[in-house]
């Protein structure tokens, strides 16, 4: 039988605020255990949540960059559930009315196909704490720093019909709200995780297969193969005749395999009921217009844009699209180039990408800022410079030694453009290879490599190659 996939994701985004979601405790990582959270955070009686604009105001920028309806009045729900890491017994979430519903997320897959996904809704909620079981023998610890964090819950539509689309879905949502500046993105973290809704069903039927929930996947990669063994189990339990069991299980990488973690709760097994301690969210237009101002060019149209305006190949744009931070770096560089955007690119995404991977540094921390590496392709353009000898220039400018002119005067690194010195060099290399120049005579067009390369290595990388092929070609016919 022909199996097809269905799948739907449940993306946790923790929102950049500085406070929680209810109370004035940092959100701050890394802190020592149960050292951020008060009395609200805890569950004690009596205390109140009072609800942090700045969660709500990130809820509704990204809803406007989905396309998605904006709830003018949505409410606070209590999911009811027991969990040690839940103090108050209950999880304060949103339910029937959420702050954001009904948008969708155009997906560029890697064969370079478009594809819609529809996102259902997203709702502001708080996560719970952590449960820590390392370094205690018998027994279980619990970190409650997280209890409170502001969280946007993302669900999408079951549109997803294989693990790569998944995958895609989840980058680019990962995209979308760190250009937003709405959540870090950070996985190590936490800050960015999320729950896969998997089934199958015979190939043509409308009807949805019975669904397992793969819960806290915290890399792209994860995701995929996560997927991946959840499909594979449930066609072979199908096909064995067996059902499959609507049920949570968690991914096990180290083995590779989805195992079962407990039933797959319903919605009326949480009691959900309206918050009494929070009022309704009431937005007017003037605060949605407001938040909409606020709105960054988006990772697609800034796609768009720089394939239009700069010329530049697509497999170029993608990197430097990925994040809205090496944009802004590249638009910094193409702007002091100027007449050469295609040079900037190929730096971006060559040189300075590379120094960056190669040391683990973030672009907001480049040891060379957007202007100085426009000032060294500036020096490549008027000849100072040699796109050879300008990597070695980058390098020297990584480390700290200066800028390009400084570097390029301190290293003797200035390229050699009077024609003279160019052409004592050629003669001196076309005598001592004179079996070659006859080669070249004799048609093998190929051995001019050999002369430029010969004559480059004589002028220690200084010469002009544009001035070396011309006086090359016009002394050897």
């Amino acid at each position: 039988m022909s199996w097809e996939t269905v799948i739907g994701l449940e993306i946790h985004a923790q929102l950049a605020t500085r406070s929680k979601i209810f109370s004035g405790s940092s959100t701050a990582y890394g802190a020592e255990p149960n050292t951020q959270a008060n009395l609200v955070d805890l569950g004690y009686p009596g205390v109140l949540p009072v609800l942090n604009t700045d969660a709500v105001r990130l809820a509704v920028k990204f809803g406007l960059a989905i396309g998605a309806q904006i709830a003018p009045r949505s409410v606070f729900a209590r999911k009811n559930y027991f969990y040690p890491d839940l103090p108050k017994g209950y999880q304060i979430s949103q339910y029937e009315l959420p702050i954001v519903q009904a948008g969708s997320l155009q997906i560029r897959l890697p064969d370079g196909s478009l594809k819609t996904v529809g996102i259902t809704r997203a709702h502001l909620e708080e996560d719970a704490g952590k449960s820590l079981h390392e370094n205690l023998q018998g027994a279980s610890g619990i970190d409650l720093n997280r209890a409170g964090t502001p969280l946007l819950e993302i669900v999408s539509e079951p549109d997803m019909r294989s693990p790569v689309e998944a995958a895609t879905y989840m980058r680019t949502i990962h995209q979308l709200v760190r250009y937003l500046g709405i959540c870090d993105g950070n996985m190590q973290e936490g800050s960015f995780r999320c729950d896969a809704n998997v089934s199958v069903r015979p190939q043509g039927q409308q009807e949805l297969g019975t669904r397992a929930e793969l819960k806290n996947l915290n890399s792209f990669r994860f995701v995929e193969k996560a997927i991946e063994f959840e499909v594979e189990r449930q066609i072979d339990l199908l096909e064995a005749g067996g059902e499959v069991v609507q049920e949570t299980r968690l991914y096990d990488a180290d083995r590779d395999e989805t195992r079962s973690m407990r039933s797959k709760e319903e919605a009326n097994d949480y009691r959900y009921f309206p918050d009494p301690d929070l009022l309704p969210i009431v937005l007017d237009e003037a605060f949605i217009a407001e938040v909409r101002e606020e709105l960054p060019e988006l990772p697609e149209a800034k796609r768009a844009r720089f394939i239009a305006d700069y010329g530049l190949r697509e497999d170029d744009v993608d990197i430097l699209v990925a994040s809205r931070p090496l944009a802004d770096y590249f638009e910094a560089v193409a702007g002091t180039v100027k007449d050469d955007p295609k040079l900037a690119a190929n730096w971006v995404v060559g040189e300075l990408s590379g120094a960056l991977n190669r040391d683990g540094v973030d672009i907001d921390a480049s040891r060379v800022p957007p202007h100085a590496l426009g000032e060294l392709l500036l020096r490549i353009k008027d000849g100072t410079v040699s796109g050879k000898l300008a990597k070695e220039v980058f390098e020297a400018m990584w480390a700290g030694e200066g800028g390009a002119d400084e570097i390029i005067d301190s290293k003797g690194l200035k390229q050699i453009t009077d024609t003279g010195a160019i052409e004592k060099i050629v003669d001196e290399v076309l005598a001592a290879n004179a079996a070659q120049v006859q080669q070249y005579r004799d048609g093998n067009q190929k051995v001019l490599g050999f002369f430029v390369g010969q004559v480059m290595k004589a002028s220690q990388g200084k010469a002009n190659p544009r001035q070396v092929n011309e006086i090359l070609r016009k002394k050897l016919s």
